[in-house]
């Protein structure tokens, strides 16, 4: 597993003013619909591409394009989704499939409750959106279930990250025979009691859309 934390003032300046609690929730869904579409930008570095014939105003050409079949970008619901029109924006020709992930906040272990995604991933690669690497539970659940069905390279973009998720998806992943990247604005310093990331931004899912009862 390689992870990755985009060192750059923009990606910096914009995860400041998303941690910051006086940020409201269209303001949050501005800055981390701009943060991800920059994220974006350093995880599909290893897109696949095949050549492309082209006739330019002065001469033909060969340049480069997706390639098949093309790239499925997975949010991991609800929070995931605030993340997907910032990545869409930059890949606005692949597939969407969706994951509905939940954790029990006692366990802090991932279920699986809801999904909308092909059976057969052979030959994919999936870029999963995921705002909080904090215990790690869900992210490795949800890579293990997309290799599971087949997928042969998988990206993660996380606004944050914890050391603590990074370990236990080491872990969890080891042995694993497909290439995974975390790409992430951030590696903060550790989780709190309840599994929060420290200093983080708090619930993403809340920040995004309010608190539902």
């Amino acid at each position: 597993m390689r992870t990755h934390v985009v060192d750059h003032p923009l990606v910096a300046h914009k995860l400041t003013h998303l941690r910051d609690e006086k940020t409201d929730s269209p303001t949050f869904r501005r800055l981390a619909d701009e943060l991800v579409t920059l994220l974006a930008y350093e995880a599909t570095r290893d897109v696949r591409v095949a050549a492309y014939d082209i006739v330019t105003p002065v001469s033909p050409t060969t340049g480069v394009s997706l390639a098949n079949p093309k790239p499925l970008v997975v949010p991991i619901l609800r929070a995931g989704l605030g993340m997907l029109d910032g990545m869409m924006r930059l890949l606005p020709t692949a597939e969407v499939g969706f994951l509905g992930m939940i954790r029990n906040e006692e366990t802090l272990q991932a279920s699986t409750y809801a999904e909308r995604l092909p059976e057969d991933l052979r030959g994919r690669q999936c870029y999963v959106l995921d705002p909080m690497l904090a215990t790690g539970g869900t992210l490795a659940a949800a890579i293990k279930f997309l290799t599971d069905r087949g997928a042969d390279h998988i990206t993660a973009i996380c606004l944050l990250a914890a050391p603590e998720g990074c370990a236990r998806l080491e872990k969890e992943l080891e042995g694993l025979d497909v290439p995974v990247t975390i790409v992430t604005a951030a590696m903060d310093e550790r989780l709190n009691d309840k599994g929060y990331i420290v200093p983080g931004l708090g619930d993403a899912g809340d920040r995004l859309y309010g608190v539902v009862g």
